[in-house]
Protein backbone atom coordinates (compact mmCIF):
# COMPACT_ATOMS: atom_id res chain seq x y z
CA UNK A 1 0.00 0.00 0.00
CA UNK A 2 1.14 3.30 -0.47
CA UNK A 3 1.04 6.01 1.66
CA UNK A 4 0.14 9.35 0.87
CA UNK A 5 1.00 12.17 2.94
CA UNK A 6 -2.50 13.95 2.55
CA UNK A 7 -1.07 16.18 5.71
CA UNK A 8 1.37 18.64 3.89
CA UNK A 9 1.24 21.17 6.85
CA UNK A 10 3.65 19.43 8.41
CA UNK A 11 6.62 19.76 6.59
CA UNK A 12 5.81 23.19 5.70
CA UNK A 13 5.70 23.50 9.37
CA UNK A 14 8.91 21.73 9.33
CA UNK A 15 10.78 24.22 6.65
CA UNK A 16 9.41 26.73 9.55
CA UNK A 17 10.41 25.57 11.96
CA UNK A 18 13.98 25.48 10.38
CA UNK A 19 14.04 28.87 8.95
CA UNK A 20 13.05 30.10 12.32
CA UNK A 21 15.92 28.25 13.77
CA UNK A 22 18.11 29.38 11.18
CA UNK A 23 17.20 33.23 11.50
CA UNK A 24 17.31 32.89 14.97
CA UNK A 25 20.76 31.12 15.27
CA UNK A 26 21.68 33.91 12.73
CA UNK A 27 19.96 36.57 14.71
CA UNK A 28 22.01 35.40 17.54
CA UNK A 29 25.74 35.14 15.64
CA UNK A 30 25.32 38.96 14.49
CA UNK A 31 24.29 39.56 18.55
CA UNK A 32 26.85 37.90 19.73
CA UNK A 33 29.59 39.57 17.32
CA UNK A 34 28.08 42.81 17.97
CA UNK A 35 28.21 42.24 22.00
CA UNK A 36 32.00 41.28 21.22
CA UNK A 37 32.26 44.13 18.96
CA UNK A 38 30.78 46.93 21.65
CA UNK A 39 33.36 45.15 24.68
CA UNK A 40 36.21 45.59 22.30
CA UNK A 41 35.56 48.92 20.94
CA UNK A 42 34.67 49.81 25.07
CA UNK A 43 38.08 48.58 26.18
CA UNK A 44 40.23 50.30 23.39
CA UNK A 45 38.65 53.62 24.59
CA UNK A 46 39.50 52.86 27.88
CA UNK A 47 42.98 51.37 27.05
CA UNK A 48 43.31 54.95 24.98
CA UNK A 49 41.79 56.65 27.91
CA UNK A 50 44.33 55.02 30.00
CA UNK A 51 47.61 55.55 27.82
CA UNK A 52 46.33 59.29 27.53
CA UNK A 53 46.64 59.39 31.35
CA UNK A 54 49.54 57.31 31.61
CA UNK A 55 51.26 59.77 29.61
CA UNK A 56 49.72 62.77 31.31
CA UNK A 57 51.19 61.35 34.32
CA UNK A 58 54.66 60.44 33.00
CA UNK A 59 55.13 64.23 31.85
CA UNK A 60 54.04 65.22 35.34
CA UNK A 61 56.28 62.85 37.01
CA UNK A 62 59.20 64.45 34.60
CA UNK A 63 58.28 68.17 35.64
CA UNK A 64 58.37 67.02 39.22
CA UNK A 65 62.14 65.36 38.99
CA UNK A 66 62.87 68.32 37.60
CA UNK A 67 61.43 70.21 40.80
CA UNK A 68 62.84 68.12 42.91
CA UNK A 69 66.84 67.97 41.78
CA UNK A 70 66.56 72.21 41.82
CA UNK A 71 65.00 71.82 45.23
CA UNK A 72 67.96 69.16 46.31
CA UNK A 73 69.94 72.27 44.75
CA UNK A 74 68.46 74.32 46.50
CA UNK A 75 69.08 72.65 49.72
CA UNK A 76 72.70 71.94 49.11
CA UNK A 77 73.12 75.82 48.77
CA UNK A 78 71.43 76.67 52.37
CA UNK A 79 73.44 73.98 53.81
CA UNK A 80 77.06 76.15 52.10
CA UNK A 81 75.45 79.43 53.42
CA UNK A 82 74.64 77.79 56.81
CA UNK A 83 78.00 76.38 57.03
CA UNK A 84 79.72 79.80 55.82
CA UNK A 85 77.38 81.55 57.83
CA UNK A 86 77.91 79.54 61.16
CA UNK A 87 81.79 79.62 59.89
CA UNK A 88 81.71 83.65 60.18
CA UNK A 89 79.41 83.75 63.81
CA UNK A 90 82.14 81.28 65.05
CA UNK A 91 85.30 83.89 63.92
CA UNK A 92 83.27 86.93 64.75
CA UNK A 93 82.57 85.21 68.31
CA UNK A 94 86.12 84.91 68.43
CA UNK A 95 87.65 87.90 67.21
CA UNK A 96 88.53 89.46 70.19
CA UNK A 97 89.68 86.54 72.05
CA UNK A 98 93.11 86.93 71.62
CA UNK A 99 92.77 90.51 72.73
CA UNK A 100 91.16 88.96 75.65
CA UNK A 101 93.63 86.37 75.80
CA UNK A 102 96.61 89.19 75.82
CA UNK A 103 94.49 91.32 78.80
CA UNK A 104 94.37 87.93 81.57
CA UNK A 105 97.72 86.61 80.65
CA UNK A 106 99.43 90.59 81.34
CA UNK A 107 97.00 90.30 84.55
CA UNK A 108 98.23 86.58 85.97
CA UNK A 109 101.78 86.54 84.71
CA UNK A 110 103.62 87.88 88.08
CA UNK A 111 106.98 89.70 88.10
CA UNK A 112 109.90 88.00 87.12
CA UNK A 113 108.69 85.96 84.14
CA UNK A 114 109.44 86.96 80.70
CA UNK A 115 107.14 85.43 77.84
CA UNK A 116 109.16 84.51 74.89
CA UNK A 117 106.27 82.91 72.64
CA UNK A 118 102.56 82.41 72.40
CA UNK A 119 100.92 80.32 69.81
CA UNK A 120 96.79 80.04 70.02
CA UNK A 121 94.98 76.63 68.60
CA UNK A 122 93.26 73.95 69.86
CA UNK A 123 95.94 74.70 73.15
CA UNK A 124 97.57 77.70 74.21
CA UNK A 125 101.56 77.22 74.99
CA UNK A 126 103.15 79.93 76.03
CA UNK A 127 107.13 79.46 77.07
CA UNK A 128 109.34 81.71 78.58
CA UNK A 129 111.72 82.44 80.68
CA UNK A 130 111.86 82.62 85.02
CA UNK A 131 113.63 83.90 87.40
CA UNK A 132 112.95 80.21 89.60
CA UNK A 133 110.80 77.79 89.50
CA UNK A 134 108.34 79.24 91.95
CA UNK A 135 107.67 81.88 89.56
CA UNK A 136 106.63 79.15 87.24
CA UNK A 137 104.48 77.90 90.18
CA UNK A 138 103.15 81.23 90.42
CA UNK A 139 102.20 81.45 87.03
CA UNK A 140 100.53 78.38 87.12
CA UNK A 141 98.59 79.10 90.27
CA UNK A 142 97.57 82.08 88.81
CA UNK A 143 96.11 81.01 85.55
CA UNK A 144 94.20 78.19 87.38
CA UNK A 145 92.96 79.62 90.06
CA UNK A 146 91.09 82.92 88.76
CA UNK A 147 88.09 81.87 86.68
CA UNK A 148 88.07 82.77 83.13
CA UNK A 149 85.51 84.35 80.54
CA UNK A 150 87.91 82.72 77.80
CA UNK A 151 87.00 78.83 78.25
CA UNK A 152 90.45 78.23 78.87
CA UNK A 153 91.09 74.91 80.92
CA UNK A 154 93.28 74.33 83.63
CA UNK A 155 97.05 74.74 82.79
CA UNK A 156 99.92 72.29 82.88
CA UNK A 157 103.63 72.36 82.55
CA UNK A 158 104.94 70.80 79.86
CA UNK A 159 108.88 71.47 80.22
CA UNK A 160 110.86 73.39 82.56
CA UNK A 161 114.87 73.35 82.01
CA UNK A 162 117.84 75.71 83.51
CA UNK A 163 118.98 77.93 80.84
CA UNK A 164 121.33 80.54 80.43
CA UNK A 165 120.32 84.15 79.09
CA UNK A 166 122.75 86.46 77.28
CA UNK A 167 126.53 85.52 77.16
CA UNK A 168 129.71 86.72 78.12
CA UNK A 169 129.36 88.68 82.04
CA UNK A 170 125.75 89.16 81.83
CA UNK A 171 125.09 85.59 81.52
CA UNK A 172 122.31 84.77 83.65
CA UNK A 173 120.73 81.40 85.22
CA UNK A 174 116.89 80.85 83.88
CA UNK A 175 114.47 78.72 83.91
CA UNK A 176 112.85 77.66 80.24
CA UNK A 177 109.45 76.65 80.42
CA UNK A 178 106.77 75.57 78.47
CA UNK A 179 103.22 75.94 79.68
CA UNK A 180 99.83 74.14 77.65
CA UNK A 181 96.66 75.89 78.54
CA UNK A 182 93.67 73.68 76.62
CA UNK A 183 91.62 76.06 74.56
CA UNK A 184 87.80 74.81 75.47
CA UNK A 185 86.05 77.19 73.21
CA UNK A 186 86.80 76.84 69.48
Amino acid sequence: MMRFNFLPWREERRLQKKATFNRQASLHIVLALSVVLVVWIVNEDKLSMQSERNALLNSEIKILDIKIQEISNLNQEIDALQARQTAVERLQTNRNQPVYLLSFLSEKVPNGIMLKSLKQGDQIILSGFALSNARVSELLRNLSESPNQLGLGPPELIEIKSATYSSGKDSRKLFDFTVAIPNLVR
